[in-house]
């Protein structure tokens, strides 16, 4: 049995896979808000009652949104800001007496959706969360790209490529910069400019630089904004000139999973 994990700012949700990734139980309980003791208990206390259950041991995958410095350990860029300088693989991994894996929840977004959703069968797929915030994870050969930084994919903090008059003045973003990717496509951008055709020549504009340098099988969208369908029409018409190919092969889909991705993902860390 596989255990995968979402701790996200809100809520910390469980899904169990048996080897063929048929979910096996689901458990869902708020986080703690910004008590990082008690995240970690509440994150322990749901892995064990699953167990029992199940009456079956797991092998346990976390997804954060943030990611394990490559230096200290220690959490780090997390948007749940009571993570950060903590050692939760460590601290998780005393309370289960195993190993952990930790992953950023938007590589296990993209993780679960090459594996057995929309990008299977592809050698890479780039996978991008748009919601309240903007994320992206890799997968090459059914692998997580995490990189040598544990930054590979944070594709939403990249300057907006090619800024045009109706993009200025460049906006702020969280990350203390300006003119982020995430400041004008994330779900709080759209509601303060909510033209469609903009944002989609924007998203063309930010996905361009992506197949330029990646060159993926399939990138996949994930998050609220997902599931606005006219996206994966127009806007691989509107990336065309941006791409330095006389054609583009790469396609832009719809997630598989849904909502449930980034959890399957986390319970995929541990491979197939």
């Amino acid at each position: 049995m596989r255990i995968g994990i979402d701790l996200g700012g809100t809520k910390i949700e469980l899904v169990a896979l048996d080897d063929a990734g048929r979910e096996i139980l689901r458990q869902r309980v708020p986080t703690p808000q910004g008590d990082y003791e008690a995240t970690v208990r509440a994150v322990s206390d749901l892995v064990l009652e699953i167990e029992s259950l199940s009456k079956k041991s797991a092998t346990v995958g976390i997804g954060i949104p943030g990611a394990l410095s490559r230096v200290t350990g220690l959490v780090k860029n997390a948007n749940s800001t009571c993570l950060i300088g903590h050692d939760l693989k460590g601290d998780l991994e005393k309370l289960l007496g195993r190993e952990v894996r930790i992953a950023n929840d938007a590589n296990c977004f993209a993780l679960s959706e090459a594996v057995d959703g929309a990008g299977k069968g592809a050698k890479v797929v780039f996978g991008v969360v748009l919601g309240t915030g903007v994320g992206a994870g890799i997968v090459a050969n059914g692998e997580v790209l995490v990189g040598r930084n544990a930054i590979a994919g944070e594709w939403g903090h990249n300057p907006l490529p090619l800024p045009r008059k109706e993009d200025l003045p460049l906006p702020d973003c969280y990350c203390g910069r300006k003119g982020c990717i995430e400041a004008y496509l994330s779900g709080p951008a759209l509601q303060r400019d909510p033209d469609m055709g903009r944002y989609e020549e924007r998203l063309a504009r930010a996905l361009a630089g992506v197949i330029n340098i990646l060159d993926p099988d399939v990138i996949v969208l994930g998050g609220g904004i997902s599931s606005i369908q006219r996206l994966y029409a127009n806007v691989p018409v509107l990336w065309q000139p941006y791409v330095f190919s006389d054609q583009v092969a790469t396609k832009l889909l719809p997630p598989v999973h849904g909502d449930s991705s980034g959890v399957r993902g986390a319970a995929w860390l541990w491979g197939r």
